[in-house]
């Protein structure tokens, strides 16, 4: 548990910008991946894990990445994006992402990235140390 209370699930609102936008005529799907893991440094930020994991000499690298496109985002579409830590293991964090448009919360995308903590001297994976993992609150999955 970590030392203060915070809300486990991290949010953050956006307006789908020009660039994003596919021959389609809606978000293309790379966007996602680039929005996901920038919502996780943000999130960690918030934590104050950047510093401690400088600290340490490690580093957070991605193993694997799962997206779900559900419902396509316009120009303009007001998102609301969340993520949340599912669980902790002994090298890896599991970390989930879901994106509700505003308007009609309606669930656009669903995703997670399964994180490695590594020694950034080595290049192995490291033992995710307490000063870590008591950062974290977990939102485990629904049975």
């Amino acid at each position: 548990m970590p030392d203060k209370y915070y809300d486990p699930i991290f949010t953050y609102q956006f307006t789908i910008p020009p660039e994003t936008i596919d021959e389609n005529g809606h978000v293309n799907n790379v966007y996602y991946l680039q929005w996901m893991q920038d919502m996780a440094v943000r999130h960690y930020q918030a934590l104050g894990g950047i510093p401690v994991t400088e600290e340490l000499g490690a580093t957070w690298v991605v193993r694997a990445h799962r997206i779900e496109y559900i419902n396509p985002a316009f120009l303009g579409d007001e998102i609301l994006m969340r993520t949340w830590i599912a669980n902790l293991r002994r090298v890896r964090s599991l970390r989930r992402y879901d994106f509700i448009r505003r308007k009609d919360n309606q669930i656009l995308v669903r995703g997670e990235t399964d994180w490695v903590f590594m020694d950034t001297a080595s290049g192995r994976p490291l033992a995710i140390p307490t000063q870590i993992s008591k950062l974290f609150s977990f939102v485990p999955d629904e049975k």
